[in-house]
């Protein structure tokens, strides 16, 4: 490091020191300025902006750290990475992958450390624009818009009240219409997250202001917009709070930071291979096609107002897409249809949905006889794109020049822009469809994931294609870490089976010589602390039947000598199921079932009847085992029925197996142990929240002891006290 460098970062690190001991309850926590220390290195030599000279390549720096439970984290990256940034004229993007985090920063952490810093920062909170409403869709929608010419259409109709029953169509519309007499008002800002109870996706949707049927600064609504009131505010932020969904999903909009002139954190980041490769991956529907007319018509009619001869192939396009997205579906059937047929495995109680049935493609190969539909779906999607593009266009350069008409033409705008998203799927489905290794491809070539699925929906056959990379880490460094300078990774769980290779492979950061790793232990003292108790059962995990009734039977022995709050763990609705089932009525009294209650309503109520000294005890699946606080009684046992081994039927999952396997490598060993220690780390590290904190942690599963695994497993747990116990 320079001299400037080192003096910015103690600099950094003495803010940290005087914001920590000017801190009511000051606990000095010799980790968390560890931590401190390492964020403030980082940040002081990673270069911002543009490098001096043509050919020299700018120096990044990033930090991964495993904070563990107690560390204090937030702060010890908020007051350094501030510091910092205050000092080098720049912001602080920090990136969570939970509501709740962000919550938590922006309401609780930021303002008491606003309030103890000599100088002063703003902060703000971002999120996707598809979480705002629309208010030129919601005053069509409810019926408070201005009436135009004919040629304007009806917005949305299908969309919005697509095959629903009459009095569903007018409760909706009246919904609609309060929600647009709130916001009016003034009672409502226009963030779907602050209703009192937020609607579902599909009430949602027609009213969220999404990118492809917005025109920006063109709308007529555009000053009294939410979003782009929030956009406002994000402008004069020296850090904002923002999701890993956003980050990604955002990259090159500039609506976030420039990410190689900011000091980016990445909170709760063992989330975020998962989320990029949510992010990639893409799907079309092979059956439902009608919008591919409404988009054709709709542009040729919008095309003809605003002349733009492109118009004159959107019949073409249009008619050869539709043809070859049926030719398509029809081919999937006559190669895959036995197979689709089957149903597929319920992971849910008898009365739940049945899930899609899937066909996975071997190695990413199609069959011959889908690539030439592909291919042509593939050219005209792209030239039904082009049309629009120029339609586009057109349209805002209409708004530009007749600012008068500016409603009328950004709803004609909206009127494309609502089905638009489709006909990008399709384009960007079938192109990840036709990836395949071309003949001179290097050994390391990985293919992505391809399969297809059938559902049924009333009586309606759908068939879908689905695509997505199999590897996080090589979209993360091609979308991500190319453009990233300086960053600061940290979360309770980045090491798996106490090392951090498995974090680095799935993040893109093995190899990068910008990457540091840091493991800073927990102040807890987990030996007195807490209990591990490896209770064991006679069957074997993989007889299903078996052992979920003998884990019932333990399970149900040892929740009657819980004394107050206590959190159960399983892997699946069916064996959630048959625990309910076999609860005594002593005990169904006291239990609270994930799938009975909203989350935010289930935790209120288990810390009201703990707090009224009674046993409260949650039933909960995989969401349950982490991001939930339950300090002191409120969590003083944790039950884990089974070990967390990713369900058998993600077809990412499989496909990367497969490719794992054709190069001579173990994918158990080397994919599916290291992700189950990560999150049997999550879900073990609810019992332990407070250094006052006892509890005692069970697993019924003998594989975490018996086996070699199991012992790697165990390693990448807090040095909990182990307690053997035998089947009862």
């Amino acid at each position: 490091m320079s001299s400037t460098e080192t003096d910015l970062a103690q600099a950094a690190l003495q803010t940290f020191d005087q914001v920590v001991q000017s801190s009511d309850g000051f606990r000095g926590r010799a980790g968390q300025r560890r931590m401190a220390e390492q964020v403030a290195h980082t940040f002081s030599s990673a270069q911002l902006g543009k490098p001096e000279g043509d050919n020299v390549a700018p120096l990044r720096a990033i930090a991964v750290i495993q904070a563990g439970t107690g560390v204090g984290k937030s702060l010890a990256y908020c007051a350094p990475a501030i510091a910092l940034a205050l000092a080098r004229n720049t912001r602080v993007l920090i990136s969570t992958a939970t509501v709740a985090l962000q919550e938590q920063l922006v309401n609780k952490d930021l303002p008491a450390l606003a309030a103890q810093l000599t100088q002063p920062f703003n902060f703000a909170l971002a999120k996707g624009r598809g979480r705002y409403v629309c208010k030129l869709k919601l005053e069509r929608l409810a019926g408070t818009g201005e009436a135009h010419d004919e040629d304007e259409g009806d917005l949305f109709p299908e969309e919005a009240f697509a095959a629903r029953p009459q009095h569903e169509t007018e409760a909706r519309l009246q919904f609609y219409a309060a929600m647009a007499q709130t916001l009016s008002s003034g009672a409502w800002d226009g963030d779907r997250d602050s209703l009192d109870t937020p609607p579902e996706l599909e009430v949602w949707s027609p009213v969220a202001a999404e990118g492809a049927t917005c025109t920006g600064k063109h709308c007529p609504a555009f000053n009294q917009c939410t979003y782009y009131d929030k956009r406002k505010e994000l402008v004069g932020a020296q850090v904002i709070v923002a999701n890993h969904d956003l980050l990604l999903s955002s990259l090159g909009a500039r609506m976030l930071p420039e990410l190689d002139n900011c000091l980016l954190v990445l909170d709760e980041a063992h989330h975020l291979p998962a989320i990029a490769l949510g992010q990639f991956a893409c799907s079309m529907d092979l059956s439902r096609l009608n919008w591919i007319d409404r988009l054709a018509s709709r542009s040729l009619r919008i095309g003809q107002m605003v002349q733009v001869p492109e118009i004159a192939d959107i019949a073409r396009h249009a008619s050869q897409l539709r043809q070859h997205l049926q030719d398509l579906a029809k081919l999937v059937m006559d190669v895959y249809g036995e197979a689709l047929r089957q149903p597929a495995p319920r992971w849910g109680g008898p009365n739940s949905k049945p899930p899609p049935s899937r066909v996975r493609v071997p190695r990413g190969e199609l069959p011959e006889a889908l690539l030439e539909p592909l291919t042509q779906l593939s050219l005209h999607a792209n030239g039904f794109l082009e049309c629009l593009r120029a339609i586009s266009k057109a349209l805002r350069a209409e708004m530009r020049d007749k600012p008068d008409e500016a409603r009328r033409l950004s709803q004609l705008y909206a009127q494309i822009g609502m089905l638009a998203p489709r006909l990008e799927h399709a384009s960007d489905t079938a192109q990840l469809l036709l990836q395949h290794a071309p003949d001179d491809a290097p050994a390391n070539y990985v293919p992505p994931a391809k399969w297809f699925t059938l559902e049924l929906d009333g009586d309606f056959i759908l068939v879908k294609a689905h695509a997505s990379p199999i590897l996080p880490g090589a979209a993360l460094r091609r979308h991500l870490w190319s453009s990233v300078r300086g960053a600061v990774l940290t979360s309770a769980t980045l090491t798996s089976c106490g090392e951090f290779d498995f974090f680095m492979h799935e993040s893109g950061l093995h190899g990068d010589d910008a990457a540091t790793t840091l493991e800073v232990a927990s102040p807890f003292n987990y030996a007195a602390q807490g209990t591990l108790i490896a209770a064991e059962t006679h069957a074997e995990p993989r007889e299903a039947a078996r052992f979920t009734a003998e884990m019932v039977e333990a399970l149900l022995h040892d929740l009657a000598q819980v004394k107050a709050g206590a959190l159960v763990l399983f892997t699946s609705r069916e064996q959630l199921r048959k625990a309910v089932d076999a609860l005594p009525t002593a005990l169904r009294a006291c239990v609270l079932v994930q799938t009975a209650l909203p989350r935010t309503q289930l935790l209120a109520r288990h810390r009201e009847r703990v707090a009224d000294g009674l046993v409260s005890i949650i039933f909960g699946m995989q969401s349950f085992g982490e991001g939930l606080d339950l300090p002191g009684q409120l969590c003083e046992s944790v039950f884990i029925t089974k070990l967390p081994f990713a369900p058998p039927d993600d077809p990412v999952g499989e496909a990367r197996a497969e490719w794992l396997r054709a190069v001579g490598r173990d994918p158990f060993s080397e994919l599916v142990v290291p992700a189950t220690a990560m999150r049997l780390a999550q879900w073990a590290g609810r019992a332990i929240r407070t250094e006052d904190d006892q509890a005692h942690i069970y697993c019924y599963d003998k594989r975490l002891t018996r086996t070699s695994y199991g012992q790697r497993l165990l390693s990448g747990l807090p040095p909990f006290t182990l307690v053997r116990r035998p089947a009862l």
